[in-house]
């Protein structure tokens, strides 16, 4: 006895009349159908051009007739399967004159094609359709689903792409992707042509279900569609951490206007209480607020430990322009602070005096001073004759 009806003897579920398999991959023999003293796949019936009928809602969902069923399954337990062996082969070859039978499941062992379209024919691995005359994979030429070899040559368990002759894969990878995308979204996974990609996949036996594709339908993509709920922000500051927010003031949670994937409390990046957009350093690029008050602290320090800005030779007519002569010795502070003075006065912030996002807070200068640097650097006025020391 074969391993096949090996197996549905020892199974305890009911065993299809037709293939002797019992229970099976949906994928491959779809619904099974049975009343109690009558057990089948809705595949196995399908391909041995048994009538469906579909019920209404309420009742069981398809239904066949019973003597037909009856009657083709004496003919199949007449005719031997070309590739188990075994007797009950209900599935016949589509070819004119050609008497192998086989059952649904051996049809992939034995390398023979089932249509899921049309009038469901079958062929044996004889008379199965092949694809038009290609070249032959290159050497090392890789499945773009599975990223592994295909071989040397065309085969059963290879196939290419019709549309740009040039994309390979394996016929399991094809047939797995055909099933996860349905027929609204299947097509090649390189140029992504549809209408020919998918009659040829067809007609090579690949079977495409008709609906949607399975992961809307197991919502895999649900979290893109929830809202960012965290405080993005280098040190977050408050209390009650980076996945808490308050509803408004200083401790609100602002997303970034472009991306809206990085977001911060106000206090943590000294925004005040009536800013409403904001856009993160990787949004917004070079000249950022952080970015710029982080450089202007820097050299807010250094200048503090002993590295004064020389003396400029001329004085600037305007406050956002730097001096046009550096001393050959190294570049001039001055000029890097007072270009920094004229990023930082476009963003809005004002220098020389104590910050000025929380004007209704008493600790806000404190934390701002933290968070900002330990000193403002005076912006130097245009009417000034002295320099910064």
């Amino acid at each position: 006895m074969s391993d096949r009806k090996r197996k549905a003897s020892s199974s305890e579920e009911p065993v299809c009349v037709l293939c002797g398999r019992a229970g099976g991959d949906p994928d491959i023999f779809g619904r099974t159908i049975g009343d109690g003293s009558v057990c089948t796949h809705e595949f196995c019936l399908t391909f041995a051009h048994i009538a469906l009928e579909e019920r209404p809602p309420g009742e069981e969902s398809v239904a066949f007739d019973h003597a037909v069923l009856t009657h083709r399954v004496k003919q199949a337990n007449q005719k031997q399967c070309c590739v188990c062996g075994e007797r009950g082969a209900a599935i016949t070859c589509a070819e004119s004159g050609c008497e192998r039978s086989f059952h649904l499941p051996c049809a992939a062992d034995g390398e023979c094609i089932t249509q899921y379209f049309g009038e469901h024919r079958s062929f044996c691995w004889e008379h199965r359709p092949r694809q038009a005359a290609v070249a032959a994979p290159a050497e090392d030429t890789s499945c773009v689903i599975c990223q592994e070899t295909v071989g040397d040559c065309p085969s059963y368990h290879t196939l290419v792409c019709p549309a740009c002759t040039h994309t390979w894969f394996h016929r399991a990878c094809i047939q797995q992707h055909a099933l996860n995308a349905g027929t609204v979204c299947f097509r090649c996974p390189a140029c992504r042509d549809s209408t020919v990609f998918c009659t040829e996949m067809s007609t090579m036996g690949i079977q495409i279900p008709a609906r949607r594709p399975l992961w809307e339908d197991n919502r895999t993509y649900t979290s893109l569609l929830e809202r960012h709920r965290r405080c993005d922000a280098r040190k977050c500051l408050y209390p009650r951490g980076r996945r808490q927010a308050d509803l408004r003031g200083p401790w609100q949670l602002i997303l970034c206007s472009s991306c809206a994937a990085v977001g911060t409390h106000r206090r943590c990046s000294c925004l005040s209480n009536t800013t409403t957009t904001w856009e993160c350093d990787s949004c917004a690029g070079l000249g950022t607020a952080s970015s710029t008050i982080a450089q202007l602290a820097a050299l807010s320090a250094a200048s503090q430990q002993g590295l004064e800005p020389s003396h400029s030779p001329q004085e600037p007519e305007d406050s956002c322009s730097g001096p046009t002569i550096q001393p050959a010795s190294g570049p001039s502070h001055t000029s890097q602070l007072l270009e920094l003075s004229c990023q930082t006065s476009v963003l809005g912030i004002e220098h020389g005096t104590t910050c000025s996002a929380f004007p209704d807070h008493q600790d806000a200068p404190e934390q701002c001073q933290a968070r900002c640097g330990s000193n403002h650097t005076a912006t130097p006025s245009t009417g000034s004759s002295s320099r910064p020391s």
